[in-house]
């Protein structure tokens, strides 16, 4: 068996044992992205959560170093994008209600960090509402919880409601749909600097492969001591320039998960009906997408080419499966649908900002399964039904 850094981490992609322990609870509305449950006779609501992960540790010792507060606000857009772009996958791309979800030690955790945090909030409730998309803050909870956590988590909650009729459900992907992809890096319309792509899942591994031994021997309490041994292993410093011009490495790492939301009020004005699915391509990386597909198989032939953030990452010796697994690898969120309707809604997207492109397409196959064909070779998985 390959050694898998990420697991020693006392991280998981798949999640595995988590499914396992949920299995039972209700469904909800069958083969949507999130769980859907009926809230009147033709409206549906999600309930949905999630966050910026070990993105906060990253922040952390990047303030810490460079005395630049405003980082935390990159992770307050990070938690709330984490659960708006799940549910842009069911088809809502407006009126969000979001609450903050705060647990932090406050001796190393002061109100200042809180502060931006909810500045952040409010910055990307104000960004949004320039392109039409209504974004209510409810407040939330913050637990001084010093015992229990090392520094900060940032999490979210968000509640959206929609149309019975206007649901995207994943079974309705078929033999012959293809797959646009659309790009996790670059620079969109809404964005004020290039982004790398990372989004927030597999900071762990990323900090861990490329930041030096000496930031943890600096903060210790950024890690958990116990995987020590496989410890900011890499070699570079947070200031250290990266490959994208005016970027450092700890701001390339930082890069607030990009939001699709613009780019989907449009596109559900005009093709909500030609979409048959989508995914967003986070925790499991590129092979997330098997886990709500049908009974079919996806090749992805034509994929991104590897963002630089994701090379670095691949120089410290990742294997190509873990990273694939791990990290989106250039592109975070996929549309099932034909490909008429797929080169409108490249064009569209392309028109803001976003690169996009068919990346693969669905054959005939007895079990959901997934061939990636990368440049560095071809990986296969399927689900065991």
């Amino acid at each position: 068996m390959t050694f898998n850094k990420y697991k020693a981490r006392g991280v998981s992609s798949e999640k595995e044992e988590v499914e396992n322990a949920v299995k039972n609870l209700q469904i909800g509305i069958p083969h949507t992205f999130c769980r859907l449950y009926e809230y009147s006779s033709n409206v549906l609501l999600s309930l949905h959560a999630d966050g910026a992960g070990t993105k906060s540790s990253l922040a952390y010792v990047y303030w810490k170093t460079t005395g630049d507060i405003s980082v935390w606000q990159g992770l307050a857009q990070d938690a709330i994008v984490m659960n708006t772009d799940d549910l842009i996958c069911v088809g809502m791309a407006d009126r969000f209600f979001i609450s903050s979800t705060i647990g932090r030690n406050k001796n190393l955790i002061p109100s200042e960090v809180i502060e931006q945090i909810i500045e952040g909030n409010i910055r990307f409730k104000e960004k949004m509402a320039k392109f039409g998309i209504e974004i209510i803050l409810t407040g939330g909870e913050t637990a001084d919880i010093g015992d229990l956590v090392r520094t900060i988590v940032v999490d979210a909650n968000a509640l959206g409601f929609i149309e019975k009729t206007n649901i995207i459900q994943n079974s309705n992907i078929q033999v012959g749909d293809v797959i646009v992809g659309l790009s996790s890096f670059g620079k969109s319309a809404w964005e004020d600097e290039y982004n790398s792509g990372i989004g927030s899942n597999g900071l762990t591994s990323a900090r861990h492969d490329l930041l030096n031994k000496s930031i943890g021997e600096m903060f210790p309490e950024s890690y958990d001591p116990s995987i020590t041994p496989y410890a900011y292993n890499g070699h570079y410093f947070l200031t250290d320039p990266s490959p994208i011009p005016g970027l450092n490495i700890g701001k390339l790492l930082l890069s607030p998960t990009r939001t699709y939301l613009p780019l989907f009020k449009t596109i559900f004005r005009y093709h909500r009906k030609d979409i048959h699915g989508m995914v967003h391509c986070t925790g499991g990386g590129q092979f997330k997408t098997l886990k709500y597909i049908p009974s079919l198989m996806v090749i992805k032939d034509n994929l991104f080419p590897i963002p630089p953030v994701f090379q670095l990452i691949m120089e410290s010796g990742t294997t190509l499966e873990e990273m694939y697994s791990t990290f989106n690898m250039g592109h975070r969120l996929e549309i099932f649908c034909q490909e008429q309707t797929a080169q409108r809604i490249i064009s569209i997207s392309q028109d803001v900002g976003i690169d996009a492109q068919i990346i693969g397409y669905c054959k005939p196959f007895d079990k959901p399964a997934i061939l990636l064909k990368t440049c560095k070779g071809e990986i296969f998985k399927e689900k065991n039904l």
